[in-house]
């Protein structure tokens, strides 16, 4: 006996899990492209030292390299959730400075406390240290030498970029996978309806 599949809703279950294996393999793609990231950005550290950039910079950011920006003032400070180099949590305080009369301007990672109000006595000057990513300003010198009243924050690793996305692709695979069980569960249940009632 041939048993006839319902179109409409077999086209649609079909369309759904396609959709999910692209998504799959997408994030698979992802995944290539964020290893060749974090491989680029290890590489960094044993580039020359540059200087903070004048303009505004397209991607990829030269994060991880060594780099000296100076400082002319600061026109606010902010904090982040951190760690300083023994690993202990607190805040990372932040100064976003001018530059000059252009430019993007110059965040500062000056270093970790446990009083997210310490290290406001920083009034610019030259900075020197690893580039990091920033969530404000997409980058920030993380200074080798702490400001006043502050400890050395955590190095910069990029190691610490998150790179989730074979669990993504696997994510994706298995919710088209249950999805085409599920699918096939329902034609069962009614094909044997159908055959109850013949």
């Amino acid at each position: 006996m041939i048993r006839k599949l319902p179109l409409i809703p077999t086209i649609l279950v079909a369309g759904a899990i396609a959709v999910m294996i692209a998504l799959g393999f997408w994030q698979l793609q992802r995944k290539t492209e964020k290893d060749a990231l974090v491989a680029a950005y290890a590489a960094a550290a044993d580039k020359a030292p540059i200087g903070w950039p004048s303009m505004p910079l397209k991607e990829p950011l030269p994060l991880f390299r060594y780099a000296t920006g100076n400082c002319l003032a600061v026109t606010a400070f902010r904090t982040a959730a951190g760690q300083n180099r023994r690993g202990e949590p607190g805040y990372l305080v932040i100064a976003d400075c001018r530059t000059g009369a252009e430019g993007p301007g110059m965040a500062v990672e000056l270093g970790w406390s446990k009083n997210p109000n310490a290290g406001r006595e920083f009034k610019g000057g030259l900075v020197s240290g690893l580039i990091a990513p920033d969530r404000v300003s997409r980058m920030r010198i993380v200074a080798a030498s702490p400001g006043p009243g502050l400890e050395a924050s955590a190095l910069p690793s990029p190691e610490t970029i998150p790179n989730n996305h074979l669990s993504y692709a696997i994510q994706w695979f298995l919710f088209a996978g249950i999805a085409g069980i599920i699918y096939a569960l329902a034609l069962r249940q009614r094909w044997r309806k159908e055959a109850g009632n013949g």
